[in-house]
């Protein structure tokens, strides 16, 4: 598998600043993660052979088969690769074996599942074992297997796949993502042309999270569908922007549990592609979260590009959208969200009416105004490099206009009133603000 150099054309630096990039820039991001990717899955091998790990052999079969399914129907091979969950997992396995915390499943022997979802894909004729995880096989960007016994066979061929062991077999589906005797598909929602996988089942899927949610059932799957089209419906109407990159950027969501009052996302660094959510509240709310979300996973891509903070040095922030104080990574991670979610109620705010209009308007007003004051405390705090200095001038370029456009005055006390709250409860629980 072979690899390439990335480096990111200053135009597309600049676009990226200003919260857009389009959707050619998120290309070039992603293309990048890619090559990460790669990069992980042949350090994984290289690690494996290093640490004389009793599962080089599986490993080193692994890699083979992949490098034989890309050979065989790049496209089928790339979509696994790609998968958000490969990369988390080489990354937490490459990690372990370098003495770093242990994670049940974060094995070399994890290269024969990918391979085997890849031959899968490509329809490519292969037999791999691969060793069950408390009792379920699982491959990335498919589904999962229900085992018995300690090891597990994939068979694959252009008529279809089987996972054998000592439980019997288990016949994957023609179409994978449809769920069969045995078998737990990751399975799709679409909107038109543009489809997400729902990841409840990967263990990797986003690991970085406390709240995953277990598996959604049909009705609560349905619920999903019905905001999700509704939402995009809203993106390509009057955002078309924001659905250009998130078509390219997101391919995966996972559930999160809901909490006790309002809703939750996240992303993370090592599952590129992938956003973690709990159910939407309606179309609208799902829709800012995509926008929300799509900030994080390019600036996390190019993150992996240019360096634009020095490295932590203890110092920690008031974030006008968190509880706990944060380091200067953080505040630069949400600075661009809200850049980008400002973005999306300057132009929403036009778009809906009564109760709702307002509660647009106090939205534009409150997060411009937190993500200006947060690019000043960046700018000042003489943790950016070069770069990163750039990148707040291009982002601050895009904030200064809509600091002059009207907004009601009864959104604009809403805002305000609302921000004052958050800055005094911030205050009670973490002291003073840090200069």
């Amino acid at each position: 598998m072979s690899m390439e150099t990335h480096r990111l054309p200053v135009e597309f630096f600049d676009a990226l600043a200003k919260g857009g990039g389009g959707p050619e820039a998120v290309r070039v991001l992603a293309a990048a993660q890619y090559s990460k990717h790669l990069l992980l899955l042949r350090g994984v091998l290289a690690g494996a052979r290093t640490a004389g790990h009793d599962q080089t052999r599986l490993a080193h079969h692994g890699y083979r088969l992949l490098t034989d399914a890309q050979r065989h129907d790049p496209a089928a091979a790339d979509a696994v690769i790609r998968h958000p969950s490969v990369g988390a997992w080489a990354r937490r396995t490459l990690r372990a074996l370098r003495g770093g915390p242990p994670m049940s499943g974060a094995e070399p022997a994890g290269l024969c599942a990918v391979a085997a979802a890849a031959a899968i894909r490509a329809r490519l004729s292969a037999e791999i074992e691969v060793p069950p995880i408390a009792g379920v096989v699982m491959l990335p960007s498919l589904g999962s297997a229900a085992v018995a016994g300690g090891s597990a066979t994939v068979s694959s061929s252009a008529s279809g796949a089987v996972v054998l062991s000592a439980h019997g077999q288990v016949d994957i589906p023609a179409d994978p993502h449809q769920d069969a005797p045995g078998w737990q598909a990751l399975r799709h929602l679409r909107a038109g042309s543009f489809e997400v996988l729902i990841d409840d089942l990967d263990p990797f899927r986003m690991p970085a999270a406390i709240d995953v949610a277990p598996r959604l059932g049909a009705a609560d799957l349905d619920g999903w569908e019905v905001a999700f089209r509704e939402a995009w419906l809203l993106l390509t109407r009057h955002h078309p922007e924001i659905a250009a990159e998130v078509a390219i950027a997101i391919r995966v969501m996972v559930p999160l549990t809901l909490p006790p009052r309002g809703q939750v996302s996240s992303s993370s660094a090592e599952n590129f592609g992938a956003i973690a959510l709990s159910e939407p509240a309606d179309p609208r709310m799902l829709a800012v979260t995509l926008a929300h979300e799509v900030q994080h996973l390019k600036l996390s891509a190019l993150l992996d590009i240019v360096r634009l903070t020095h490295p932590d040095n203890g110092r920690r922030f008031y974030a006008p959208w968190r509880d706990d104080p944060r380091p200067v990574s953080g505040l630069f991670q949400g600075a661009y969200a809200y850049l980008g979610v400002s973005g999306f109620w300057r132009r929403q705010r036009h778009l809906d009416h009564g109760a709702a209009r307002i509660r647009a308007h106090a939205e534009f007003a409150r997060w411009r105004d937190a993500a200006a004051t947060v690019l000043e405390t960046l700018r000042s705090s003489g943790l950016l490099t070069p770069a990163g200095l750039d990148f707040v001038e291009g982002m601050t370029r895009a904030l200064c206009p809509w600091q002059h456009e009207p907004v009601p005055a009864e959104a604009l006390a809403l805002a305000r009133r609302e921000a004052g709250q958050h800055l005094a409860d911030w205050r009670a629980a973490n002291g003073p603000v840090p200069a």
